[in-house]
């Protein structure tokens, strides 16, 4: 099989598998096993086509660059990236889209920082990790990792917002309506106001330090340097 259509067939079976458990597998498996076992066979299931998604990328052979990549572009991505971790680490704390027991009463809090921003803030982040990746490494495999990320990520988060007004019914979706799916979305039609989507200190901070961590782990691991370690040190 050629690299680039393993990269495709494992990408697919990432992403299938992914949606088959989150939905149509999801109760009848759970009902028979049991939720605890569930989440592991789900975990596992996640983390091997993962696992085999990222090792069909890296045998992937060397592609030339469709754009040169300079200072501009690595800030841009950079800066993308930083948002991305604000919004996930955002995401961490009160949010109703995760399979929580006290979701429904998140869901009473009127939306503030990241959620005033999107609804789906860790899935977001996801798939602007996805985005910073494609401009700064512009090969056509770069481009199917980061396409079958974001995919995955913003198709997940339309199915996330079905499925939750299933489970909490009226609860989701008068959450719905107070907040957006496409990020600034409430505020650029002039229904949300900006000052609503300053993150709390939790996003802010973790976000930054994330960012920190995984740029400069970047770096350390031997792929190219990111974030500001490209100009510091």
């Amino acid at each position: 099989m050629q690299p680039m259509s393993l990269l495709i067939v494992t990408g697919a079976l990432f992403v299938g598998t992914h949606f088959a458990l989150s939905h149509l597998l999801r109760a009848p498996l759970a009902d028979r096993m049991g939720e605890r076992p569930f989440q592991i066979v789900y975990s596992v299931v996640a983390i091997a086509t993962f696992a085999m998604m990222v090792q069909a990328w890296r045998g992937m052979p060397a592609e030339p660059p469709l754009w040169a990549v300079g200072d501009g572009l690595w800030i841009v991505a950079s800066l993308i990236v930083l948002f991305a971790s604000i919004l996930f680490m955002g995401s961490l704390i009160g949010n109703p889209a995760l399979p929580a027991p006290g979701a429904a009463f998140a869901a009473q809090a009127a939306p503030r920082g990241v959620f005033a921003i999107t609804r789906h803030p860790m899935m977001w982040g996801f798939a602007l990790w996805a985005l910073a990746h494609a401009l700064v490494v512009p090969t056509p495999g770069q481009f199917a990792l980061s396409g079958i990320i974001a995919f995955l990520a913003l198709a997940g988060s339309a199915g996330q917002d079905v499925k939750k007004a299933k489970l909490m019914g009226d609860a989701w979706r008068h959450w719905s309506a107070r907040t957006s799916f496409v990020p600034f979305a409430r505020q650029l039609s002039g229904r949300g106001a900006w000052g609503d989507t300053i993150p709390r200190a939790h996003a802010l901070v973790g976000g930054l330090l994330l960012w920190l961590a995984v740029t400069w782990a970047h770096g350390a691991l031997g792929y190219m340097v990111a974030g500001i370690w490209r100009w510091v040190g």
